[in-house]
């Protein structure tokens, strides 16, 4: 039961006495969100043993808050709770209270996370779980107002409740502790004997037809609200649809793009997409940018401009990609993490306008922009105007497109002169190995050499910053690189090393990729089960190691290697990577079987591993021919796709299908499924039918 308010006065009272030591611990962090809480009347410590030892030390219970700099919710709750010395007070005086960056410590709000799962909240940020002094959760939740609302108790009154129990019915608390304990050490059952089917192409069928009827035919994206992009489900879709022909995965998936393009989720004067729209319609986003957003949902749009030549595509890649060079670039050339929702002090304010600002700003051509663009007298959303083309998807003729993008740049350049919304400038290891591929794979698609450069650079900040001493570390910052690398780094920086490696043909890129490879086999794979875990066997500071394939807003590490694993296995002959892609699978076999859907990046990765399609072009790469050639092969949509440059010459490894097979011309093509390959092919017009395209 509650604490009456003579007997929580009694307790501040008596903690401040044991507790006058302490204070907030933050300012010599270098995460972003930690540094917004520095000056904060809580007494914050920063993960690590001196805030369990001074629980154990005290008696007191952990609170751990946990978020990232560009979230909405953390602010408010920070606002609200965190900068009022009143709330801190109760804070200090009941708990040892621990503030996490999310994303410099993502293997930690992983736990955390599924704790609360098992509580049987639906979980979000930001996060506020409490810990006994051994690090083990025994209740939790994520926001809670300053005074009673939303159907959720005040803070106050949740951390009274929380530390009276704790303090008087330990019982309680250890029934509670142990039972997510439980839970959290359960780990998926290997599949045995012949209980199980063998995952194929035809399980990942059966899941593109089950994601259909859970798709919202009009707007795309999973029906109701809010809604996220999902890119691993859309991505299985397309693949479907591009293996099958079947057109209702492909027009879930146009549906779904083109309304995330069109929508007020996309930022349609300086480029990239928020982290989600809060409204069914993809009007009205929470403004966060987030680099992992932007490099998953880049790669697709490629794949899908790639097979429809859709305008709306191309223009959307090509600014999302400008907003990344000319916002996005950290030290080192690497590349920074988020941009924030908010500017002075609300949500959205950078980014909406009203209808008066734009007509004064617009003069005569705020007439058509103001139809275009959904501009109304009392706004679009909460009576302010959020930037959209949901009335009309397509794209306009040449002319008035020239016309609407001189009226963006006149908006962009005042609204340039606003107060912007912070910059998370931590560069991340597992972030930008997303986010180079995903340039690395455009600027082959679309042979531009300053997307090539933009990857190449920032690929060689994160290898020359973070990589140490053979291992990946996770975060780094005004000069302080910190924390040990997830699963997710060393298989995002390998699919980055093979997506440069695949556009230039520089063989560093591919003895990176191996070493890479190499190293998270030996920290993380799992021998008796196979697959990988998401943390190193090295870690020291978790109450258990996290296993798993299923999605979460960036992709799985397993699910990249079953792709990574395809393509080394391609480039070397080496049968280690085809034996570690085929545990793979198995290990999570259960698990994919049991939810096939959030599996889809799974899945996807399975496809590259079972039918990964080589493109084999064999020629003098310096010719006109040979770049005529890769141009022509490039411009079909094969997401499981390995193009592997081969110069007249030289020869493939020996257990290569195309092993020892030259052409009569000077440029030879070899398309290659499995152990078969195609008959040489020479000339451009013979590609589609090769490649199965009518």
């Amino acid at each position: 039961m509650p604490l009456t308010h003579s007997g929580l006065t009694y307790v501040l009272k008596s903690y401040a006495r044991k507790s006058a030591m302490t204070h907030n611990r933050l300012a010599d962090e270098p995460s972003p969100y930690l540094l917004q809480h520095k000056d904060n009347p809580v007494h914050w410590y920063p993960w690590g043993d001196d805030a369990f030892e001074e629980a154990k030390r005290t008696g007191k219970p952990v609170l751990l808050s946990v978020g990232y700099a560009a979230c909405h919710w953390c602010h408010v709750m920070a606002h609200e709770s965190f900068e009022d010395p009143a709330t801190a007070e109760v804070m200090n005086a009941l708990f040892i209270n621990i503030k996490l960056d999310r994303e410099e410590r993502p293997d930690i709000d992983k736990i955390y996370m599924e704790a609360l799962h098992h509580l049987g909240e639906q979980g979000g940020w930001p996060l506020t779980m409490f810990l006994n002094a051994e690090r083990q959760p025994f209740w939790g939740g994520t926001y809670f107002p300053k005074m009673p609302q939303y159907g959720r108790p005040s803070f106050t009154a949740v951390l009274e409740q929380v530390s009276s129990i704790y303090q008087t019915a330990p019982d309680k608390v250890k029934t509670n502790t142990n039972a997510l304990q439980a839970a959290l050490q359960q780990q998926p059952r290997a599949a045995t004997g012949s209980d199980l089917p063998d995952i194929d192409l035809d399980i990942v069928n059966q899941v593109a037809k089950q994601i259909h009827s859970i798709v919202d035919p009009v707007r795309g994206g999973l029906q109701g609200a809010p809604k996220f992009p999902q890119v691993p489900i859309f991505q299985l879709l397309w693949r479907h649809y591009l293996r099958t022909g079947d057109t209702t995965s492909r027009n879930r998936t146009l549906v779904t793009l083109r309304n995330i393009c069109q929508g007020g989720i996309y930022d349609h004067l300086g480029g990239g997409v928020a982290r989600y729209s809060v409204d069914e319609r993809w009007l009205a986003p929470h403004f966060e940018k987030m680099l992992y957003d932007n490099a998953q949902l880049l790669d697709l749009l490629v794949s899908v401009w790639q097979h429809t030549k859709d305008d709306l595509f191309r223009v959307r890649i090509d600014e999302t990609i400008s907003w990344v060079s000319r916002e996005m670039i950290a030290e080192h050339d690497a590349l920074a993490a988020s941009l924030d929702a908010d500017s002075d002090g609300e949500e959205g304010t950078f980014y909406v306008w009203d209808r008066t600002e734009i007509e004064n700003l617009l003069g005569s051509d705020a007439i058509p922009f103001s139809e275009i663009y959904d501009v109304r007298p009392g706004g679009n959303w909460e009576g302010k105007v959020i930037l959209n083309r949901l009335g009309a998807l397509d794209m306009l003729d040449e002319p008035m497109e020239a016309r609407l993008n001189a009226a963006r740049e006149t908006l962009f350049a005042h609204r340039a002169k606003r107060n912007a919304p912070a910059r998370d400038d931590k560069i991340l290891t597992d972030w930008n190995g997303l986010m180079i591929a995903s340039l690395a794979n455009a600027g082959l698609v679309f042979d531009n050499p300053s997307w090539l450069a933009l990857a190449t650079a920032a690929y060689d900040g994160v290898k020359s910053t973070l990589y140490r001493d053979g291992k990946f570390l996770q975060s780094h910052r005004a000069g302080q690189t910190r924390h040990p690398a997830t699963a997710d780094g060393y298989a995002n920086m390998t699919r980055a090393a093979l997506s440069l490696y695949e556009a230039t043909t520089e063989p560093t890129y591919l003895e990176d990729a191996k070493t890479w490879t190499s190293d998270l086999s030996e920290h993380f794979w799992d021998p008796d089960r196979g697959g990988y875990y998401f943390t190193s066997n090295q870690a020291t500071d978790l109450i258990r190691r996290t296993y798993s394939a299923s999605d979460d807003a960036t992709p799985n590490a397993n699910a990249t290697m079953l792709a990574n694993l395809a393509r080394l296995y391609a480039l070397t002959g080496d049968d280690q990577y085809r034996a570690a892609g085929t545990q793979t699978v198995s290990a999570f076999t259960p698990q994919i079987l049991a939810s096939g859907i959030a599996h889809a990046g799974a899945l996807n990765g399975f496809e590259d591993f079972a039918n990964l399609t080589q493109i084999v072009l064999v020629g003098d790469p310096n010719s006109r021919e040979y770049q005529s050639m890769r141009h022509a092969l490039l411009q079909y949509a094969i997401p499981a796709r390995q193009l592997i440059n081969v110069e007249t010459g030289v020869d493939l490894p020996q257990e290569h299908p195309a092993h020892g097979k030259s052409g009569d011309g000077p440029i030879t093509v070899f398309i290659c499924n499995g152990p078969v390959c195609s008959l040489p092919l020479t000339k451009e017009d013979q590609i589609p039918e090769a490649l199965g395209i009518h």
